[in-house]
């Protein structure tokens, strides 16, 4: 079997829908024996998806013509022969996942088997999930900006209705005016006006879903170490679950520091990259929670490898899930797997028709909790009648 061509598709849904959020950039990989993978690359939020088209490009030529079926030495000869493999960031780490995702459904598909079989069957099914970014609002309608505590406390009311039981806020991302933080200042010190804005928050939501719903709290890196401690201090009575991106996880050793001063536990992921990008995290032991994102860390075969290194140090895994179909799919096959597993995420940007329409098959949580599929490779088909808008180009052998 060898790699004959790549497609990839740039499904611009924030140019059609604002409300959307996400700009999925997903690939499929053909082969001459007629089986295809698809893969994602981690970048539909923020900047960076018209970048992603192009690495793929650049990585072309290093897959094409390839036995797909040996997936290992595929990325070993991403991250060694492109120069910017060793010590790439989002961009390069993003091609070089959505590629190896995409080699891994090949082999399901051409073993007849789900993935999770070939990663070492399952230790988990019927999975955990909570309700992601409550500062966007909950059901699918489109991204709002909530600044009122009455609103945050609905929001997860309504979470909390579709079955869940627990949820995940950002308290402090957008402003007590309804406005995006763009040109944040919480490096240093908060002041009370923002202190008490956040915490007044994480109060109203506490307070709707009563005790025994675990509420996560995540900053996004928006702190400085001073001011994440200083807010840590503030809703530690709050009873929450973990404590995501309080600070940039580059520097570790603030991210210990921070970890050394508060009860709850910590976690980061999404802008860490391959067993090199957690490693000072996992040594220092700041983290209870690693959460590589799958699309972007390096894929299915590097996804695996964190996993197993943060099980070393006690830490579990929750998959940062952020983006399309692909990427919800490669999360559920390895989650299923890791006996280190804690929960899964569903964020709200997910559950909108315009992303969930780009495959034939639609996965959702069932009461709070998702079923791992079970069809060969990751299960997933890709909506052609949709996809065919969004096509971008082919790249041949």
């Amino acid at each position: 079997m060898k790699i004959t061509s790549i497609e990839v598709f740039d499904c611009n849904i924030r140019s059609k829908d604002p409300t959307s959020g996400s700009n999925p950039i997903i690939i499929r990989v053909n082969t001459d024996e007629g089986v295809s993978g698809l893969g994602e690359v981690g970048l539909a939020y923020g900047a960076g998806y018209n970048a992603a088209m192009g690495m793929i490009k650049d990585f072309a030529p290093f897959v094409l013509g390839k036995d797909p079926m040996k997936s290992e030495a595929i990325w070993e000869n991403l991250f060694r022969s492109t120069f910017w493999g060793m010590s790439g960031g989002p961009v390069v780490y993003g091609g070089m996942s959505a590629i190896d995702i995409a080699l891994w459904d090949i082999r399901g598909k051409a073993l007849n088997a789900p993935i999770y079989q070939l990663l070492g069957g399952k230790t988990n099914d019927n999975l955990r999930t909570y309700a992601s970014q409550l500062q966007f609002g909950w059901g699918g309608k489109g991204l709002n900006l909530l600044y009122k505590p009455e609103q945050y406390a609905a929001a997860a009311r309504a979470a909390i209705a579709d079955g869940y039981d627990a949820v995940k806020v950002d308290p402090v991302q957008i402003d007590k005016n309804g406005a995006m933080i763009v040109n944040q200042k919480f490096f240093g010190i908060l002041t009370q006006d923002h202190l008490r804005m956040g915490e007044e928050r994480i109060a109203a939501i506490r307070e709707a879903v009563g005790p025994d719903v675990d509420i996560i709290c995540e900053i996004h890196s928006l702190f400085g170490t001073n001011s994440a401690i200083q807010f840590a201090s503030a809703i530690e009575k709050y009873n929450i679950f973990y404590y995501e991106e309080p600070i940039n996880p580059l520097n570790a050793d603030n991210f210990a520091k921070v970890a050394r001063n508060t009860t709850i536990p910590l976690a980061t992921g999404e802008r860490s990259y391959t067993r090199w990008g957690y490693r000072q995290l996992m040594e220092n032991q700041s983290l209870a929670v690693v959460q590589p994102d799958l699309c972007l860390c390096g894929g299915i075969t590097e996804g695996k490898k964190i996993c197993d290194y943060a099980n070393i140090y006690d830490a579990t895994v929750q998959i940062h899930v952020c983006g399309g179909p692909v990427t919800t799919a490669a999360s559920l096959q390895l989650e299923a797997t890791i006996p280190n597993f804690i929960i899964h995420e569903m964020h709200t940007a997910s559950m909108k028709t315009c992303v969930r329409e780009l495959c034939v098959e639609d996965y959702v949580p069932v009461d709070g909790k998702y079923q791992v599929p079970d069809l060969p490779g990751l299960g997933l088909t890709l909506n052609e009648d949709v996809m065919r808008r969004y096509q971008a180009f082919t790249i041949k052998a």
